[in-house]
């Protein structure tokens, strides 16, 4: 009897571009079974023995196996670990040094505590100090929270990013719990400035299609529409995805205007400027980068085998670029789970992209105001690992049997401000205006196509074929 053939198996993050049936190996459970079939084919002589042996009992010594037996130590009950094996061509930095570090923030905590020269008494120690503990947990998230999908620059980056997430959802799950008055007073304190109404703008006053008009629509923030478009182009790595938010989120503007005036825009605006010019820009260029670290090969060298200053230099700023690359194939029409999973994403991209809109009106906040972009900035980096983890979670059950750290934050940080603003949108008299009824038309046939229609074409009736056909070969042979 021949043995079984053996598998190398490889982590995700280290292999950039592959194939998710790549991964897939004989389960010892195959391996039986075919090593079984080559018995009863005259492959191979059986021992008497083993064809003697009785079956095994079903279950746990023949009693069946409830949901509280599973053992935990387990593989399917657990996440595979991202960081299988740490960037070795940098290993000095990824020696644990927690107790070192724990030592040097205590030693700077209790100087900033203690010294007379940086904390004087009547002085604004209330800042200082919750200053010092967000500076504190954010350190325990650099030395003792879970490994995400990226090792560069390093982990612990993107474990920070995972700890300014998380302060931020505890944020809102505070502001959740006070009413709107007494969140412009918190902000304004912590802001140290006076927080006046936002005067409304309309950007539809003058709809004549003219250069002179296309020209005046052209400011700072086209520029901003493209470089976020670039963002997205490379959380999504789909030309197509990247398409249909765009187009949907216009849409959405165009339901959402009676509620918010800045929504309010020209024909040409709204498609020619966003849709064909600063989105699509954005979008080519994100994607012509992902596919220029979709094709680079990666061969990493350490810091001491490099030799030569220019060489050096070059790999200290390699450091800052992915590590590897994995291009994203998202299969809407493969499965009803990844179908229904990429509707998810939209419906999360779009409620991402609105909800800074209604917290900045409601919280009197200027577009160009510093907490508005590091808002949206911080969603960049907390969408790239998220992203990665959602498209293994959905594309590799095996090795990722549980949603990603990331992916789970992110999803809880985007719904959390959905339930701030409709809490805070009670009361105000532009937001409780009735949804028009062409608007309610429009969604109502748009879900019901989209969530019905489709997924019934596209996997049901094909399902039910398939179910009609073994139904009908099972009539046969029962016949025959």
């Amino acid at each position: 009897m021949s043995a079984p053939s053996s598998t190398k198996s490889t982590p995700v993050e280290e292999r950039g571009d592959i194939d998710i049936d790549d991964l897939s190996a004989t389960s010892p459970g195959e391996n039986e079974e075919n090593d079984s079939d080559a018995v009863l084919s005259g492959g191979g002589a059986a021992p008497a023995a083993a064809l003697s042996e009785p079956e095994p009992k079903p279950g746990i010594d023949g009693a069946p196996v409830r949901w509280y037996d599973a053992n935990r130590a387990e593989p399917y009950t657990r996440i595979t670990p991202f960081q299988e094996q740490h960037d070795t061509s940098v290993e000095f930095f990824y020696k644990p040094i927690t107790l070192t570090a724990l030592a040097c923030i205590l030693v700077v905590l209790a100087y900033l505590a203690m010294s007379q020269d940086v904390l004087q008494e009547g002085k604004d120690k209330s800042r200082l100090g919750t200053y010092a503990a967000l500076l504190f947990f954010l350190s325990f998230s650099m030395l003792q929270f879970r490994d995400g999908p990226f090792v560069r620059p390093h982990p612990a980056f993107w474990r920070a990013v995972l700890g300014v997430n998380l302060l931020y959802e505890l944020a809102l799950v505070y502001l959740l719990f006070q009413d709107l008055e007494t969140s412009r007073s918190l902000l304004s304190t912590l802001l140290s400035v006076e927080l006046k109404p936002l005067p409304e703008k309309s950007y539809a006053e003058n709809c004549a299609l003219t250069p002179q008009a296309l020209w005046d629509a052209l400011d700072i923030f086209c520029v901003a529409h493209a470089l976020g478009w670039f963002g997205k182009a490379m959380i999504l790595r789909d030309y197509w995805f990247c398409w249909i938010l765009s187009i949907a989120f216009e849409l959405a503007e165009y339901s959402l205007a009676h509620q918010l005036a800045n929504f309010k825009e020209c024909w040409w605006d709204h498609w020619i400027l966003d849709v064909l010019l600063c989105n699509w820009a954005g979008t080519w260029l994100g994607m012509k980068v992902c596919q220029y670290f979709e094709v680079k090969p990666y061969s990493w060298r350490g810091f001491r085998q490099t030799r030569g200053l220019r060489s050096k230099a070059r790999r200290v700023i390699s450091q800052f670029s992915p590590h590897d690359f994995t291009s994203f194939k998202w299969g809407t029409a493969s499965s009803v789970k990844n179908y229904f999973a990429v509707v998810l994403l939209l419906a999360v991209f779009l409620a991402a992209e609105l909800n800074p809109f209604y917290l900045k009106s409601l919280l009197w906040l200027e577009p160009e105001h510093p907490v508005v972009v590091l808002r949206l900035a911080f969603i960049f980096l907390c969408a790239l690992p998220a992203v990665r983890e959602l498209y293994q979670y959905i594309n590799d059950p095996r090795r990722a049997v549980r949603m990603g750290q990331h992916v789970w934050l992110l999803l809880a940080t985007v719904l959390t401000e959905l339930l701030v603003i409709f809490k805070w949108g009670k009361g105000q008299p532009e937001f409780e205006a009735p949804f028009p009824k062409a608007v309610k038309i429009f969604w109502a046939v748009g879900v019901g196509l989209g969530l019905v229609v489709y997924p019934v074409y596209q996997f049901g009736i094909p399902a039910a074929r398939k179910y009609a056909r073994r139904q009908k070969k099972r009539l046969r042979h029962k016949a025959e």
